[in-house]
């Protein structure tokens, strides 16, 4: 994406209202297959024009360039029709929360305003059980313009109690993912229970991505926690990691990433990134 003189500079309003409108183009099974201009018609409907004649122009096939900052970090997770991507928020020590569990919070209200954000965009947004047991979240867009996306809960035990907001409030639909046999009649609340074959106690996350897509929900957003993250990390079932570090040292606490170890950095992961400033914190997009 490239930004045009055409009709003025870019804000950040418009470059997020491009971003939704194309997410939903995405969602909907029609992406950008070509390079084109683009503009907002008064209606918020997105619409294409030629090169050079809208807001900005978007080429498919490469990364974006260097315009305003919303455009440029959310273009390409709204333009794929199927994609799945995560996000870490920690400190300078890579700890998402202290040892009690406290995570509320450890980066900046932009941080929050972009995990929003990146919900809007999505089919999904994806939490494992302790996320919901420890943070009671509601998992919704309500501090940026866009759609609630479907809600789900990896559970493999059924642990949860129905207590918890996501299963009650009924502000979007809420799935929860346990191990095949644990189902036994078990309701939790208004949310829906999927099954999927478990792997030594554990529901592999690309089994996980399996069963949504069968639900037509393909733009998959794992939110967290750093277990689960870091799960989908080491299943390769990730398209982009987010990864937002806060200038604070909490010492020993709950790391975000956590992998198996290595003997030698030639087998080390090295994605390519690119970095944003986000208030005092800084953003690493990671493609995997």
């Amino acid at each position: 994406m490239e930004q045009t003189a055409h009709e003025g500079p870019l804000d950040e309003a418009s470059a997020w209202g491009l971003c939704l409108a194309l997410a939903q183009r995405a969602k909907a099974g029609r992406p950008l297959s070509k390079a084109c201009g683009l503009r907002l018609a008064p209606g918020g409907q997105l619409e294409e024009v030629g090169l050079g004649a809208g807001l900005v122009d978007v080429y498919p096939d490469r990364e974006p360039a260097a315009i305003a900052g919303v455009a440029e970090l959310y273009l390409p997770l709204c333009l794929a029709p199927a994609v799945v991507y995560a996000h870490v928020g920690q400190s300078l020590d890579g700890q998402i929360a202290t040892q009690s569990g406290a995570s509320r919070y450890v980066t900046g209200r932009e941080n929050l305003n972009h995990m929003h954000r990146l919900r809007a965009i999505a089919d999904a947004v994806i939490v494992g059980a302790s996320t919901v047991e420890y943070d009671d979240p509601l998992l919704t867009t309500r501090l940026v313009p866009g759609p609630n996306p479907v809600r789900v809960v990896i559970d493999p035990t059924l642990r949860l109690p129905e207590t918890r907001k996501v299963f009650q409030d009924q502000a979007a639909p809420t799935l929860v993912i346990c191990a095949r046999g644990r189902l036994n009649g078990h309701r939790l609340g208004h949310s829906e229970i999927i099954e999927v074959d478990a792997e030594d106690g554990l529901l592999p996350p690309r089994a996980i991505v399996t069963a949504l897509a069968q639900r037509g929900l393909k733009r998959l957003f794992v939110e967290g926690g750093g277990v689960t993250v870091s799960r989908f990390v080491e299943a390769r079932a990730l398209d982009r990691l987010h990864v937002t570090i806060c200038p604070i040292i909490i010492g020993r606490g709950r790391p975000g990433i956590s992998l198996p170890g290595i003997d030698d950095l030639d087998r080390a992961l090295r994605p390519r990134t690119r970095r944003f400033t986000q208030g005092d914190d800084v953003l690493f997009d990671c493609k995997l």
